[in-house]
């Protein structure tokens, strides 16, 4: 599963075209004083602008399988990766066969480096912007996560990721292209104590050939 285009609400257009463009060095497709589009690999970020708004999401980006040390030295001069524990940085999930790294964009939003053993994506190129292959993951919330993935995997032939396990806690549809990531409200985004609450996301997915557009 691909996540083709993700849409999200930020306060602050001007600041967050900013961060994309002069700190992640992602090209911006499209700008306005109420929003702005971002290519991040084969995907499209895009943020909607509401003065009003005061919460964060979490999402993801795939990057090749054997540059996260690269990742992490390319991030060190722009943004703050957040430790683990102690100076550990990298999380290791063994069950997904992946690693990963945290930091925040200008919004507070929870970001994720992630790379993905299983995929055949390993480059020889020195890591840069353009290394970031797309958005892998989107974080859902919802009251029942195993309900809303069954939900989806009836409407629309989503699968729950097989390498997870999944729970009314905290489920994973996709595979590792792609992932919808629904949590139960006020769970804590992994590695923060930042409580989770449902934000407005549109995202449309790509699956076995079919477009979907998906609103929560």
């Amino acid at each position: 599963m691909k996540l083709e285009h993700l849409q999200i609400i930020t306060n602050n257009v001007a600041a967050t075209a900013a961060f994309y463009q002069d700190i992640l060095e992602l090209s911006i497709i499209e700008k306005s004083t109420e929003s702005v589009t971002v290519q991040a690999g084969n995907s499209v970020l895009k943020f909607i602008e509401d003065p009003e708004f005061d919460s964060i999401y979490h999402f993801a980006f795939n990057i090749p399988e054997n540059k996260l040390d690269e990742a992490i030295e390319w991030c060190k001069n722009k943004v703050n990766i957040i430790p683990i524990e102690d100076e550990k940085v990298i999380t290791n999930f063994e069950n997904w066969n992946a690693n990963a790294i945290y930091f925040y964009d200008n919004n507070g939003n929870l970001l994720e480096f992630i790379a993905r053993h299983d995929l055949n994506n390993s480059q020889t190129a020195a890591f840069n912007s353009k290394s970031i292959l797309n958005i892998s993951e989107i974080g859902i919330v919802h009251h029942n996560p195993l309900e809303l993935g069954t939900e989806l995997e009836t409407k629309y032939g989503l699968g729950f990721f097989t390498k997870n396990s999944n729970s009314a806690i905290f489920s994973a549809i996709g595979d590792d292209e792609g992932l919808l990531i629904i949590v139960k409200p006020n769970r804590n985004w992994y590695p923060t104590q930042t409580p989770s609450e449902r934000n407005t996301t549109k995202v449309k997915v790509e699956n076995n050939g079919a477009i979907i557009n998906l609103q929560f």
